[in-house]
């Protein structure tokens, strides 16, 4: 349940393009329509969830749907690439959905798209990660229910580095070491994705920066990212950077197929990468990045979220606290049965016994103790203008300082429009 579709498209795309809310797009190539629960009360609402890649993941939405009885719930699962803007599109029509999985985004608080769940949340809050609450929180109310946690990490073949008498890197100087003593005629060393933009926020936080700083200003302008990104250059020149993979970094491809030693993903394909490689798998964070670094985990992961504008909100409200709140065997089965993934309860994640030993609870652990979640006042165009330092300084080879300078005034005009 990889938060990706099987084409290739990574998460966090989904955050770009919401530029475009005003992109229209036919409904009817929205993807499937059933999964419609019993609503014995006439109430209708409609759900839109993006194509998960993992097997069942649909079939287990539309389940749940089905055993809600106070309302018949409709499922949209919409494949392909385009989610976010089939969503953005739909918010503009009658045709709205009443419940839509995104990110925290205060784009959507600000324009008033998104209800305010405190009242459903507020009861259980304690049991929810803390972090969970913190990015879904806006002036106080909280605006999303978390489904899922997604850390994200390097793992690496035991055996390979075993046989090049490589040590697990703990900077990224060490690991673009270990990347050029891995690499031989058909393995490549490392694969961080083949844009390297799943890793943008990593070498933020793991240079000892933030996106943004708590009183919501510029926190990744440092010495210690621009020391990143110059080293990240010359990982990109280097020859040992697998950059054609056949798929993206969510797809556990590249590693289980032999195309690369270490490679950059999520906790969701553990399985597989298990199936395939057994017990020469191993884990470990996004190294630190010069002095004052330290090493980062990214939380990815999905949210639910109540359209303030749809037809019935009393209804749709009364459905996301039915499923995401009282149902916790519904979400200890979304978590653990299609991929791995973190429960944000802390109840049901201390029951999760397919996280508890080997490889699973050691994702576990990273996650506790270098997680770091989504800035819900990082937009879309901040994501962008990082896209672009990615792109200028690192494939291009251009000077950082400038990109970041460059950077700093698409964020700096985003930060005045939303914070004053």
């Amino acid at each position: 349940m990889s938060a990706q579709s099987n084409s290739h498209w990574d998460r966090r795309t989904l955050l770009r393009a919401a530029a475009g809310l005003a992109v229209a797009a036919p409904l009817a190539a929205c993807g499937s329509n059933n999964g419609r629960g019993g609503g014995g009360s006439g109430k209708q609402l409609q759900q839109y969830f993006h194509a998960y890649g993992e097997a069942g993941v649909e079939q287990a939405v539309k389940r749940y749907a089905k055993a809600y009885s106070k309302a018949g719930v409709s499922t949209q699962w919409i494949t392909g690439a385009d989610y976010e803007t089939k969503l953005f599109a739909a918010l503009l029509t009658q045709q709205a959905p009443d419940v839509f999985e995104f990110h925290p985004q205060i784009q959507l608080v600000k324009s008033g798209q998104v209800a305010d769940l405190t009242d459903i949340i507020e009861p259980v809050k304690d049991d929810f990660n803390p972090a969970d609450i913190a990015s879904h929180s806006y002036d106080g109310k909280i605006y999303g229910v978390r489904m899922i946690d997604d850390p994200q990490f390097l793992f690496y073949r035991k055996s390979m580095l075993q046989k090049a008498n490589v040590a697990v890197p703990t900077t990224l100087e060490e690991l673009i070491e270990a990347a050029a003593k891995l690499t031989t005629p058909k393995v490549k060393g490392l694969f961080l994705g083949n844009d390297l933009h799943a890793v943008e926020a990593p070498l933020i936080w793991s240079a000892g920066a933030e996106t943004l700083t708590a009183k919501n200003e510029i926190g990744y302008h440092t010495d210690g990212v621009v020391e990143g990104l110059r080293q990240l250059r010359k990982l990109f020149t280097s020859g040992s950077l697998l950059l054609d993979a056949p798929a993206d970094f969510w797809d556990p491809s590249a590693i289980s197929q032999g195309l690369c030693a270490i490679q950059f993903c999520g906790m969701w394909a553990m399985p597989v990468m298990q199936q395939a490689l057994g017990d020469d798998l191993g884990v470990l964070p996004f190294p630190k990045v010069g002095s004052k670094g330290r090493p980062s985990v990214y939380n990815g992961g999905w949210s639910m979220f109540v359209n303030a504008k749809g037809g019935d909100v009393d209804a749709a409200k009364e459905y996301v606290k039915w499923l995401w709140i009282d149902q916790k065997q519904y979400q200890e089965d979304f978590a653990t049965s299609y991929g791995f993934h973190i429960p944000p309860r802390t109840s049901i994640a201390a029951r999760a016994d397919k996280l508890k030993s080997g490889l699973p609870a050691e994702g576990v652990k990273l996650f506790n103790t270098y997680g770091h979640f989504d800035n819900i006042g990082w937009t879309q165009a901040m994501w962008s203008a990082w896209d672009s330092v990615i792109a200028d300084c690192v494939r291009k080879g251009g000077d950082p300082e400038a990109a970041l300078d460059k950077a700093d005034r698409t964020v700096g005009r985003e930060l005045k429009k939303l914070f004053g």
